[in-house]
């Protein structure tokens, strides 16, 4: 069943999405911490397209096809920093909100990796690709 190309017929929304997007270039995050957040918010919410995009790009990022096979499982990896644990913790919780909001734990912890500013950049992260998400799986993009 084809579904409305916000693209085209709300041009405006799709740009200031894709000004969302360019701030994340101008943030103090590393690419590949971008990326892995973007991949596991993507698995979480069923978003092939965006999970096959950001696996990429986490490719070009010098992921390794490793630490991206376990990221669904990256609780019980030792593939991955504490620093990376920390905003995979985040990613999650924020990705499922509704079931219980964000810990005090996941926050505290985020607080020990993150300055003020990386915080607020992550979370601003984390929200924008489940936007995309959202979009990419309602109108089925292809």
């Amino acid at each position: 069943m084809n579904r409305v190309a916000i693209h085209n017929i709300q041009p405006a929304a799709y740009q200031a999405m894709f000004g969302l997007e360019k701030y994340l270039e101008t943030v103090d995050l590393s690419g590949q911490l971008l990326e892995l957040i973007k991949t596991r918010a993507s698995q979480i919410n069923g978003c092939a397209y965006c999970i096959q995009m950001h696996s990429k790009a986490a490719q070009k990022q010098n992921e390794t096809i490793d630490r991206l096979f376990a990221l669904p499982a990256w609780k019980e990896s030792d593939l991955f920093t504490d620093e990376e644990r920390s905003a995979l913790a985040l990613t999650e919780e924020v990705t499922l909100i509704s079931r219980h909001g964000v810990s005090d734990a996941v926050y505290r912890d985020i607080e020990k990796h993150f300055n003020e500013v990386q915080t607020a950049q992550l979370i601003m992260a984390i929200t924008i690709i489940n936007a995309w998400n959202r979009i990419a799986v309602t109108t089925h993009a292809q």
